[in-house]
């Protein structure tokens, strides 16, 4: 599967004086894809933005779509029409009822690329490879929140000369406050290591084989090397792309050797889901996972992505951190 730019935003209409409704019922009908959102803690300012594609059963995933998404804050609901009596739907187009729900003023266009989440060989791992829902691609773009509070996402899909519409989950920016953010210290945690859990690697990650992302504790270098902090869990993972980013970040380690440390810190006490999530994983505050924390030799971070990324992404973020 290969990266995917970005469709020209000229090929989608524009959002100037429409609303989200206005501009999604520019399209001819529902689309038959689901949009399913990778993304979870929004900010004031621009933010990426990623999600996948599926078939309406959600079984395959679809990796060559032409995709822009579109913002609008979402109205108070006591601005919101109340039900017809007669059970007549308010507003017309592909979105019917909903038009009222989405009548401020649209922005965008913001077309997504497509980042292909395969690794070299070596480094696709058996959970992966055994996993019929991994996912295989993300789509990505940048989206500018202008302010906290509910925002509803809209997403025109081109196909040829034929447009369909659909709504995805709103983003909630601001939501997600106690996460720490780029250019913040992250809290001091202690990871398990190899020497702590007396050589049983089973214990430190649910990756079949084992990775090897776990050699320091994140206290005794954290403000002394460059760290990649990466929350998933391949076995438990519910959003398809953590079996697949464990296995991006064990190709980059490898790339970029000792220049800086590489923990993955899985999310479950005891690798049990019923045993709740780790301390660490409530330091951070995590809604979701998986996340990637990528920190400078300084102690300060300086990436952080919810949800899935690619081997280039990844790369360039150690790049930043380590001087190549």
């Amino acid at each position: 599967m290969e990266n995917r730019p970005a469709p020209p935003a000229s090929q989608f209409p524009p959002s100037t004086g429409k609303s989200l409704a206005e501009v999604l019922n520019q399209a001819s009908e529902p689309t038959q894809l689901v949009l399913t959102p990778g993304s979870t803690g929004f900010y004031k300012g621009e933010n990426r933005y990623s999600f996948g594609v599926f078939t309406r059963s959600a079984k395959d995933q679809i990796a060559d779509a032409q995709i822009a998404l579109y913002a609008a804050k979402a109205p108070p609901k006591s601005a919101l029409p109340k039900p017809s009596a007669s059970g007549a739907k308010v507003g017309k187009g592909p979105l019917g009822r909903l038009s009222a729900e989405l009548s401020n003023p649209a922005q965008g266009p913001y077309p997504a690329k497509v980042e292909s989440l395969e690794t070299e060989p070596a480094f696709r791992s058996k959970t992966t490879a055994d996993d019929p829902d991994a996912a295989l691609a993300i789509y990505t773009t940048k989206i500018d929140f202008p302010s906290n509070g509910e925002w509803r996402i809209g997403a025109l899909i081109k196909d040829g000369d034929k447009m369909t519409a659909t709504l995805l989950t709103s983003a909630v920016v601001g939501q997600f406050k106690d996460v720490p953010r780029v250019g913040q210290r992250p809290p001091d945690i202690h990871t398990p290591t190899p020497q702590s859990v007396g050589g049983d690697l089973s214990k430190l990650t649910t990756r079949i084989p084992p990775e090897t992302m776990n050699k320091v504790d994140f206290h005794d270098v954290l403000g002394k090397k460059p760290i990649v902090l990466l929350f998933a869990t391949p076995q438990f993972c519910e959003s398809r792309v953590c079996g697949p980013v464990v296995d991006v970040a064990a190709q980059v380690q490898r790339d970029f050797g000792d220049k800086a440390e590489f923990i993955h810190m899985e999310i479950y006490n005891d690798n049990d889901p019923s045993k709740g999530v780790r301390p660490q994983v409530r330091a951070f505050h995590l809604p979701s996972e998986p996340w990637l924390f990528v920190i400078d030799r300084r102690g300060v971070i300086r990436t952080s992505i919810a949800g899935a990324f690619n081997v280039q992404e990844l790369a360039e973020a150690v790049k930043a951190v380590t001087g190549g």
